[in-house]
């Protein structure tokens, strides 16, 4: 079924002493057999994960609801790990696992979730334990709490070996978190599309000056970028180097910056693990040339031009009087826009849903404009919130902390308002943080499925 190949380079896990494949597995999106998250293909997900760690992949990553039809209950994908890695594949990997942040309501919270992950997983102790998804709505209360001390605490007592945690908001809060501990490892969404998203490549810099080691999730950018590029990036990236594949691309941009540490890929299908093992093993440093820099960013203009505004996040605008979160929504509009398929468009009403809180939605503006006083990108704000609210009136449900109305009046119409200016993003414009589009549910408590938890190609 699988044929050997050379084995995967690895590099130094910041400074942990431990040294890690260039590409690490992720157990988000593994093989179905049923049409539930939890009905994985044990036979054949064991087998994947197997004959990668065979081929040198030694870091496997997992959480806590991964596989499961529930955000607020253990999924099956633990599980899984566990049983893949008796008969002696635990001792040759490095786990990780993750703090279902989300459902922490008090400090004994944390030593609950992580014992009872313990022994799902069927290990007494966890190499990589991180904190899930810290974005702003969980952070202030994780740190008021005793995050850095739990951390610290199962260290001691040898319940996990390096703290770590996984980030889905702004580099501003990526700072804060860096410096608030003395963490092991940061885990972070990155790809040639979103080197301005989120942490972005300041945040990878940073965590790397720090001693840190820097796991990449989403280096396909969910698959989108392998299942979804449209004709005109694909014969640039095809005349550039026509013997290299849509996931070499991905992957060989994150190879090349010695920061990256590992990349992690959500394998879902057998010859996906092939052909991303034949790339890692083949990876040599010096393999992507400035003509192959230039080709990715020409394919970034391309994006770039199908963005609606010019917004790049500056927060000049907030706050917003009717409570609205001006650039969130604002980057959910460019994010509509960027591909054509319903997919895509359908996974970004799904994240909005679970991502925008309700008074923060679009649909709360009210026209007072005055944003547009403060916006120095003189971008027509109340126009294109308006926009935002109409694309995305039904994405989601709130969960118990997003039924809000704000002060605004919900769903309030533009008649009647002044005229205001345009501000369409020119073709060629730097990308900002308005790239908002993926990251996991950060809903305490609220059982919705996670999208991401479905067959798909990408990092996890």
């Amino acid at each position: 079924m699988f044929k050997e190949k050379r084995m995967i380079p690895k590099r130094q896990m910041g400074r942990t002493g431990e040294s890690a494949a260039i590409l690490g597995f992720g157990c988000m999106r593994l093989p179905l057999k049923g049409p539930r998250p939890e009905d994985i293909d044990l036979d054949t997900a064991r087998g994947m994960l197997r004959t990668a760690i065979d081929r040198g992949v030694n870091y496997v990553d997992t959480a806590y609801p991964y596989h499961g039809s529930a955000r607020d209950q253990g999924g099956a994908s633990e599980l899984l790990v566990a049983d893949a890695l008796s008969d002696g594949y635990r001792e040759r990997v490095l786990l990780a696992t993750k703090l279902p942040t989300w459902l922490v309501e008090k400090r004994s919270d944390m030593d609950k979730f992580l014992d009872e992950q313990l022994k799902r997983l069927g290990v007494s102790r966890i190499d990589f334990y991180l904190a899930h998804n810290l974005n702003s709505s969980v952070w202030d209360k994780l740190e008021s709490l005793g995050l850095g001390e739990f951390m610290d605490s199962a260290v001691k007592d040898g319940r996990v070996r390096f703290p770590a945690f996984s980030f889905h908001d702004n580099f501003a809060l990526f700072e804060r978190v860096v410096k608030s501990h003395d963490w092991a490892m940061g885990q972070i969404q990155y790809n040639y599309l979103d080197e301005d998203f989120q942490a972005g490549r300041r945040g990878l810099r940073l965590a790397a000056s720090r001693g840190m080691a820097v796991v990449v999730m989403e280096p396909l950018r969910g698959g989108f970028l392998v299942d979804h590029v449209p004709p005109g990036p694909r014969e640039i990236l095809s005349k550039a180097r026509p013997d290299w594949s849509l996931p070499a691309w991905g992957f060989h941009w994150l190879w090349n910056q010695p920061e990256v540490s590992v990349v992690l890929s959500g394998m879902t299908r057998p010859p996906q693990v092939l052909e991303n093992l034949d790339l890692a093993g083949a990876w040599t440093d010096g393999k992507v040339r400035e003509a192959d820099q230039k080709a990715v960013s020409e394919v970034r203009q391309y994006f770039e031009s199908r963005m609606r505004t010019t917004c790049t996040s500056c927060g000049y605008c907030l706050p917003c009087p009717s409570g609205v979160d001006i650039p969130k929504n604002l980057g959910f509009l460019n994010q509509y826009h960027l591909f054509d398929a319903q997919e895509a468009r359908d996974k970004c009403k799904y994240f909005y849903g679970i991502q925008v809180d309700g008074p923060e939605r679009a649909s709360n503006c009210v026209g007072c404009q005055e944003c547009l006083e403060k916006c120095p990108q003189h971008i027509a704000i109340p126009d294109f919130l308006e926009r935002t609210a109409e694309i995305y009136s039904s994405a989601g449900r709130p969960g118990p902390d997003r039924t809000g109305g704000g002060k605004g009046r919900p769903g309030a119409s533009r008649r009647g308002r002044p005229p205001v200016r345009s501000g369409r993003a020119p073709a060629g414009r730097r990308l900002g943080s308005v790239w908002s589009f993926c990251g996991r549910s950060s809903t305490r408590g609220t059982p919705v499925v996670d999208y991401l938890t479905q067959p798909g190609r990408g990092g996890t």
